[in-house]
């Protein structure tokens, strides 16, 4: 295996990082609630873990903003140009998902 310097691991995750963000960004088809029934994350997920990241190295950094960071643009205006009804197989599949508490 290649050996990396933990700079250039540093800058490999954060190029995959942004490609997926820009990626998600670019299939506004594909709903959160599918992201969590196939892979138990979604976009919300990213910003919550991209927020978190922040405040551990001292950056406060609202919600809304990492949200923003996420989707491109201010999550309620995401919501309303892109996000559909989830229908109730969809529902139930997270229902049988979801982590529970």
């Amino acid at each position: 295996m290649t050996e990396l310097t933990p700079e250039q691991q540093t800058a490999f995750e954060a190029a995959a990082f942004r490609r997926l963000v820009t990626h998600l960004r670019e299939r506004s088809d594909v709903q959160n609630i599918d992201l969590m029934n196939l892979a138990g994350f979604c976009r919300n997920c990213l910003s919550n873990w991209y927020r978190e990241a922040a405040e551990q190295a001292g950056v406060p950094l609202a919600k809304e903003e990492s949200r923003e960071i996420i989707y491109g643009m201010p999550y309620e205006e995401w919501r309303e140009r892109n996000q559909k009804e989830a229908s109730a197989e969809q529902e139930a599949a997270f229902e049988l998902n979801r982590p529970k508490e």
